[in-house]
């Protein structure tokens, strides 16, 4: 991917999570970890109607932030963390002058909240 098509994507990434709803379920889907949520538990979880819901997590599926399967009737979502890490790394590409170790403890100011402790 060239560096004008990964700018469009990461403008079409952003701006998908450029929205309250949105971002709280890619949120709650990367917490969430790789078994993800069937849409029904996410829509529930965030006092959203369904079908909005739905409409949602296809703009997160299309930005490349969110993947699903059908399994039956339902449909289970999961944060996409190869995406997220292409965004991340485009967002950090060029980081502090050439000085990357300006953010080399970036990671460290993270708290990690899981329920089961699984950090």
């Amino acid at each position: 991917m060239n560096d004008v098509s990964l700018q469009v994507w990461a403008v079409d990434a952003l701006g998908a999570l450029a929205h309250e709803t949105r971002l709280g379920v890619f949120r709650m889907l990367v917490q969430a970890g790789p078994d993800g949520m069937i849409a029904g538990a996410i829509a529930e979880a965030q006092g959203v109607p369904p079908s909005t819901m739905s409409h949602h997590l296809a703009t997160l599926e299309r930005a490349g932030l969110v993947q699903s399967t059908r399994e039956s009737r339902l449909i289970h979502y999961r944060a996409d963390y190869a995406g997220m890490r292409k965004l991340l790394a485009f967002l950090m590409q060029d980081c502090c002058a050439g000085r990357p170790e300006m953010c080399g403890d970036l990671m460290a100011g993270l708290v990690c909240e899981a329920p089961k402790g699984d950090c």
